[in-house]
């Protein structure tokens, strides 16, 4: 499945839009997590757990995306953008969407 962030893929034409392809994920924090954070934010720099998270938030969101492109047969997915909101106190989830569509070789 090819991606992009642009509206279109180098060396393809679009073919057909088919339709809005989308993956997300709910995620939470934990305490453990929470504990390490905190002693992070007394002294400062990056929250390595956060970021980890948020990270492996995305690529879940990523590959429900592209099991969601693959079910529509789309041969990929462009502009896709990613989204976050918060749930509830302490979950969020990640979005990640972007238009599917078929492609023809130039």
């Amino acid at each position: 499945m090819k991606l992009s962030t642009t509206d279109f893929i180098a060396g393809y034409e679009i073919t057909e839009v088919i339709d809005i392809a989308r993956g997300s994920t709910v995620r939470a924090r934990n305490l453990g997590r929470d504990i390490f954070a905190g002693l992070k934010n007394l002294v400062g720099g990056e929250i390595n757990e956060y970021t980890r998270l948020m990270a492996d938030a995305r690529e879940q969101a990523i590959e429900r995306m592209i099991a969601d492109a693959e079910g529509l047969d789309a041969d990929a997915v462009i502009n896709v953008r990613f989204t976050t909101a918060a749930v509830m106190q302490g979950a969020s989830e990640m979005l990640a969407y972007g238009t599917a569509v078929k492609l023809k070789a130039k």
